[in-house]
């Protein structure tokens, strides 16, 4: 059976950069660069068995500042689930890591983002390129912390759905691939005022996703759950100058 949900045909991309270099200030990358930090991580989760969920009316919004991610996880019917062409093996690794199962419908989980003084995280992305966007993600601590080691990572890269998109009542924020780096403490940087830890991937986009949606969302944990730092990625404006100078 052909599945239809958020079933957009994919548009050609030229053959582009895959991989987000040191051009991180050109017009092409996305990052989160002079965005606020949010405060809250907002996550629902949806059983891909339960084809109302997504069109539920009393589907909880977000608070003020926080980072939303739409979880689709698999359902026990498998392909022939509802919203299996956009369930993700990575939601039930989420939920994993949260210590929860699977709900028959669907749930939500608000988690605090505690912040720590001079932690910050950035991530960035580039265009995609043949259903593969470079992405970039950087962690700089203060040397002198009281964290609990390791700590560890969700880069989550998402497709920002407008409300209506079939027929949810409110937007999305589409989880659409993910990866969790691991970050271990280096003892021969424990004298120097900062440490940075780096990851460079290329992420693939599944079927259907259009790339002009895309955005990359991140947060840090230490080893006891506390989630230290986010960031989530923002585009420049398009640039709709023409080489005479005027505008379209």
């Amino acid at each position: 059976m052909t599945k239809k949900f958020l079933g957009f045909a994919p548009p050609a991309w030229p053959l582009l950069l895959l991989i987000v270099t040191s051009a991180a200030h050109s017009q092409s990358v996305c990052s989160s660069d002079g965005q606020p930090m949010p405060t809250t991580l907002f996550e629902r989760f949806i059983n891909a068995d339960c084809e109302t969920c997504w069109r539920d009316a009393n589907t909880p919004t977000a608070p003020a500042n926080a980072l939303v991610l739409d979880w689709i996880a698999p359902g026990s019917q498998g392909e022939d689930a509802a919203l299996s062409a956009v369930a993700s093996s990575d939601a039930q690794a989420r939920l994993a890591s949260l210590q929860q199962t699977r709900a028959a419908t669907q749930s939500q989980q608000t988690t605090s983002v505690v912040g720590l003084p001079g932690a910050v995280l950035r991530v960035a992305h580039g265009p995609a390129v043949n259903n593969y966007v470079g992405m970039s993600v950087s962690l700089t601590l203060p040397a002198n912390n009281a964290l609990t080691w390791p700590l560890s990572g969700w880069v989550v890269l998402v497709e920002n759905l407008p409300s209506g998109t079939e027929g949810s009542p409110l937007p999305r924020n589409l989880i659409r691939n993910a990866l969790q780096p691991l970050w271990n403490k280096d003892i021969s940087l424990s004298n120097q005022e900062q440490m940075t830890f780096n990851d460079l991937r290329a992420m693939s986009l599944p079927e259907g996703t259009h790339p002009d949606r895309l955005q990359l969302l991140g947060w840090v944990q230490d080893a006891q759950g506390r989630v230290i730092t986010a960031a989530s990625s923002s585009c420049p404006p398009e640039d709709k100058t023409e080489p005479s100078g005027q505008t379209r």
